[in-house]
């Protein structure tokens, strides 16, 4: 099908629906997930022991298991019933990324697309990769061209690293007001993401802006990438000029369309998982001192940078230590930091991954009677 021959009402993006009476079975365009196991095993060995290193190393350093223990058994049934309610809106809101990325998906298959792969790429070491293929197979079997496709995909994994970037960037700004204690030991975070996230996005508004930047561009990132190309085998011809142009054709359309909608689910994602850490921390400091909304959002927002750092799924331990570290530097005690952290983690982890779990699992049946269907007959 030519990508530019159907488009939605509001030029979005292909129409992701077929003609009426076709048979619609899974793109062999669509990636097969797959994962190599050598690699796999490498990141799990990684991951297990850098989790081992942070939450009986590094956690007990700066905080306290045992007066965070004493904190959640203190918890009353009212701050639990708050933080079943911030779990529930995080989830719901959790449903809408895909949803605002491609036209014409309903919000039952953005909410199974976005948990399922939530729990292939925090649940399984290293998948990554595998969640990306899975992600590709079921807009595939909710009738999602190619094209529209991979402009979701793509979409929302540059805008979530976008966003990750720029919440140490307004977690600075939120230390800084609360005056609790100087930003100055900080302010290397939210420079280097700030920089980082100014230069992302000129990067990437240069590539829209026309398909003559997009092949300088590319050219320009086949330059800078040789020096490094002898650290990899069957890589010394590669060329980023057609990979940025697909890339630019591939998106542009969604992008200019619908911007504003993708950047404000990806806000709202962010943003209520922070309310699980404030009703948290609400619920573990009871009738004590409460910790200051600027103080709470400020050290959640710059301990998000922890997901950059890639050994962990989800920036799990990473956060958690910088969350602990910041918090108690602001003044909250180690156990109340500490339980809020875990009641958090807990909060927004384990719920999202059977929630994840169950979505693959209702989608995996709804694939295979498609595949059944594609079949021919006799």
């Amino acid at each position: 099908m030519d990508a530019g021959s159907n488009r939605s009402d509001d030029g979005s993006g292909p129409v992701t629906k077929p003609a009426a009476g076709a048979s619609v079975g899974v793109s062999a365009d669509a990636p097969r997930p797959a994962l190599d196991k050598r690699k796999t095993i490498i990141g799990a060995v990684i991951g297990v022991v850098s989790l081992l290193v942070i939450f009986l190393g590094v956690i007990p350093q700066i905080g306290s298991y045992a007066d965070a223990a004493v904190a959640i058994q203190a918890m009353t049934w009212s701050a639990i019933a708050l933080i079943v309610v911030t779990v529930l809106v995080y989830n719901t809101v959790y449903g809408f990324p895909f949803m605002a990325a491609t036209p014409g998906l309903s919000y039952r298959h953005s909410f199974q697309l976005n948990q399922g792969a939530f729990a292939i790429s925090n649940g399984i070491p290293a998948g990554g990769a595998f969640g990306l293929g899975v992600q590709y197979a079921m807009l595939a079997t909710f009738e999602v061209t190619p094209t529209a496709a991979t402009a979701a995909i793509g979409a929302t994994g540059v805008w979530s690293i976008f966003v990750t970037l720029g919440l140490p960037v307004l977690g600075l700004a939120a230390i800084t007001a609360s005056g609790t204690i100087s930003a100055g030991p900080y302010v290397i975070i939210g420079v280097v993401g700030l920089v980082v996230l100014l230069a992302m996005v000129i990067v990437f508004g240069l590539i829209m802006r026309s398909e003559t930047l997009a092949e300088r561009l590319g050219r320009l990132g086949t330059r800078l990438a040789k020096p490094f190309l002898r650290f990899f085998k069957n890589r010394s011809e590669l060329d980023l000029v057609p990979v940025v142009v697909k890339f630019r054709r591939d998106i542009v359309d969604l992008v200019r369309h619908r911007w504003r909608s993708i950047t404000f689910t990806q806000l709202a994602v962010s943003l209520t998982q922070f309310l699980i850490l404030f009703a948290s921390l609400r619920g573990v400091e009871g009738a004590g001192p409460k910790t200051p909304f600027l103080v709470a959002f400020g050290a959640w927002a710059v301990a998000q940078i922890g997901i950059m750092i890639p050994i962990t799924p989800g920036g799990l331990g990473t956060v958690d230590a910088l969350l602990i570290g910041l918090l108690t530097a602001m003044g909250v005690s180690e156990g109340d930091a500490t339980a809020a952290t875990l009641v958090w983690r807990a909060a927004s982890f384990v719920p999202q991954i059977a929630i994840g779990v169950v979505a693959l699992a209702t989608w995996y049946r709804r694939a295979a009677r498609k595949f059944a269907a594609a079949q021919p007959t006799g």
